[in-house]
């Protein structure tokens, strides 16, 4: 399984918690991303700061201001319940967010996806067991499982059913699985299907596999019924 050091950006720009506004400012636009890392003086990651953070000091330029419907919901549901405060920031330790959702160059490109989702961030710092920043993972540098080649998807199909199923039929077209042939058990087949599609780069899976013995739907039957 791909790592997210096979997938990461190593030359990342970031900034200090001493950068000023307009510093970070410049950072986003000339290299084109939508967040910095931000780390203290001996390169630990404290924090991100994105372009939100920075876009509250539009926000609230003007002084007396009612926030719109946007800020208003984001303060309700706890986040950006500090946005006054980041619109007077003057440097990046101000305007981040922190401690900063990072992860390790060893996890799995799955667990990457996993915290973008679950934090809704479109990229992480990648840090050292010291929390040294190493490089930085997207959501597009995610995407790149997807664009695998079907040959080298259908070889790592074959190679992982192979002890459950001899000589397993296997097609890859668009990152698209399609699976025949008999096993003895239902449950075996179900177990099968979900380990091909947990390969990296696998799109969906259609089975055509078949069973001589279903040994899930009478487990089912008895369970409604009430059986002992």
């Amino acid at each position: 399984m791909r790592t997210v050091r096979d997938v990461m950006t190593t030359e990342v720009f970031s900034v200090t918690e001493e950068t000023d506004y307009r510093e970070v400012a410049k950072g986003l636009i000339e290299h084109r991303v939508s967040a910095l890392p931000v780390t203290d003086g001996e390169g630990h990651v404290v924090g991100v700061v994105s372009e939100e953070d920075l876009l509250h000091k539009e926000e609230f330029a003007g002084g007396d201001y009612w926030p719109p419907l946007r800020a208003r919901l984001r303060a309700r549901l706890g986040a950006g319940s500090n946005a006054s405060e980041k619109a007077a920031a003057r440097n990046a330790a101000e305007l981040m967010t922190g401690p900063a959702i990072t992860v390790a160059p060893e996890a799995s490109v799955v667990l990457a996806a996993r915290l973008m989702e679950r934090h809704g961030v479109k990229q992480l710092p990648v840090v050292n067991e010291g929390g040294r920043l190493l490089g930085i993972v997207s959501r597009r540098d995610l995407l790149s499982v997807f664009i695998r080649k079907d040959d080298d998807i259908a070889d790592e199909a074959r190679n992982e059913i192979r002890a459950a199923l001899p000589e397993p039929t296997v097609t890859v077209e668009e990152g698209v699985v399609s699976l025949s042939g008999w096993m003895e058990h239902r449950s075996d087949v179900e177990t099968l299907i979900h380990r091909v599609g947990r390969i990296e780069g696998v799109v969906a899976v259609d089975s055509e596999l078949r069973w001589h013995n279903d040994d899930v739907l009478p487990q089912y039957v008895q369970w409604r019924s009430g059986a002992p």
